[in-house]
């Protein structure tokens, strides 16, 4: 090793003097002097961006190949000088940076355009979809959005871990744009999207939302006590936080809600395979045990009531199995709340609809005109405002859009309604209103892997049995 060593050290200034003479001269001798297995490389990744190019639509981007050029072929800009120090402890650290930059901008790329891990963090989907679920969300099935917020750290969606800082930097802003995908979106897919009304959060509060929290407690409450609901941030339509449901009501759609069953232009729809709904479940008297509830597969986040009664999320199948334990003296459906008309979208006007039971409500479709009225603008007029980037306003019941009096919108984005299988423990369209197709990232293919978070990891905590299955069993 010490010969070895000598040697290096003798040739140091050989190998210097190589470099210097391999980053000198005109283009044409930089070229001469190239291998050709970086021609073919240089040939490899040059047909992938411009397929990527022609992709993306936005031809101006390929002003970006002479720099390709430059780090495979010509190499005007230095891009591997740290290879070439005789400082040691430069040449490591240096060749870390280089590795983990090549990796972070991998998987930018990789999440952007292709598909990123989700994690199921609520019961909103149980049982098709269970907490602690690990999803592998394809973006390209709707044609995946080029970011609008461009620099932001990949692996974290608006705050740092552990520093929690923003993950994101505000500026640029690009307008939306989304790539042809495989399809649209269709009924009873499970979409993940960017949460509607996450455009303002108050940091140290993110539930129930923003908007929500202000009609509880007032607009001043919330902006003057940082100590309990932190700072009143907005945040660009990526950076606000993922949430995953089922899409029951497409672009141009009648949706209402009678006793909990969904009806699209009038026709009940089928219910997914795995809905649930909250029960009364009355008892002799004798407790549900852990491996009943297990057996079950209820959550302890779920598990409501004690001995004799209980409030219960039950599928038809799990339904059908209570009753026929003979400890059992009856099941029935909850009611839902009236006081729940004041928190049901919109939550500036009372029409007195619950979850159970809500609408008729229009789903906006992109192109078409709606004629607004005083009693209909409360359903749209985050469309129009918050969405659709116009200013709103009511005076002497005459509606101003855009500081002129009006009576029709046409809408420029088509819209979506979505709910979760567990219909009566989900936070929906039902509370929050309609998803803009801006907001659509993708749908979830397979679980990668799931966490049993009611067990220890070694006894039960991983759910080998959810391991690569279909995401999506009704589709």
């Amino acid at each position: 090793m010490a010969t070895i060593n000598a040697q290096n050290g003798r040739n140091g200034g050989n190998n210097n003097s190589e470099t210097n003479t391999m980053q000198s001269g005109s283009l044409g001798e930089r070229l001469a002097r190239v291998k050709p297995t970086r021609w073919a490389r240089f040939g490899v990744v040059s047909l992938l961006f411009v397929a990527w190019v022609i992709w993306l639509g936005s031809w101006w981007v390929i002003v970006f190949w002479p720099l390709l050029a430059d780090i495979y072929l010509t190499q005007f800009i230095p891009w591997t000088w740290w290879k070439h120090t005789k400082n040691k402890a430069v040449r490591t650290v240096m060749s870390w940076v280089d590795a983990i930059v090549y990796a972070l901008i991998l998987v930018y790329f990789l999440f952007i355009f292709v598909g990123q891990n989700y994690q199921i963090p609520s019961s909103s989907l149980e049982k098709t979809l269970l907490t602690g679920d690990f999803l592998w969300v394809n973006k390209m099935v709707y044609g995946p959005r080029v970011p609008q917020t461009p620099i932001h750290f990949p692996l974290a969606q608006n705050t740092m871990p552990i520093i929690g800082t923003k993950s994101y930097i505000d500026w640029p802003q690009w307008g939306y744009h989304r790539l042809k995908g495989l399809r649209g979106i269709d009924r009873m897919d499970i979409v993940v999207f960017n949460f509607p009304a996450g455009d303002t959060v108050a940091t140290r509060c993110p539930n129930p939302d923003y908007y929500t929290l202000v009609k509880e407690k007032g607009r001043e409450a919330v902006w003057a006590d940082k100590a309990t609901y932190g700072d009143v941030i907005y945040r660009p339509v990526d950076r606000r936080d993922n949430y995953v449901k089922r899409c029951l009501g497409l672009p141009g759609e009648w949706l209402s809600i009678k006793r909990g069953i969904v009806y699209i232009n009038g026709r009940p729809l089928p219910e997914p395979k795995n809905v649930q709904y909250f029960y009364y479940v009355h008892t002799d008297g004798t407790p549900i045990t852990d491996d009943q509830y297990d057996d079950l597969g209820i959550s302890m986040e779920d598990r409501h009531g004690d001995a004799p009664d209980y409030v219960l999320p039950l599928t038809a199948d799990m339904r059908e199995r209570l009753k026929a334990q003979p400890w059992v003296l009856g099941i029935e459906r909850t009611q839902a709340d009236p006081s729940e008309a004041e928190l049901t979208y919109p939550i500036d006007r009372n029409y007195g609809w619950t979850h159970n039971d809500y609408g008729p409500i229009w789903i906006p479709k992109k192109g078409k005109t709606l004629h607004l009225t005083t009693y209909n603008l409360p359903m749209y007029a985050r469309c129009i405002k918050n969405y659709e980037g116009n200013t709103l306003e009511v005076r002497g019941g005459t509606i101003y859009i855009n500081g002129k009096p009006t009576q029709y919108y046409t809408f420029k984005m088509d819209y979506y309604w979505m709910m979760g299988d567990n219909r009566d423990n989900s936070l929906d369209s039902r509370f929050w209103g309609f998803v803009p197709e801006d907001h659509i990232v993708g749908t979830p293919m397979f679980v990668i892997i799931s966490f049993n978070q009611d067990k220890p990891l070694l006894r039960g905590g991983i759910r080998w049995n959810r391991l690569f299955i279909s995401a999506n069993p009704d589709k």
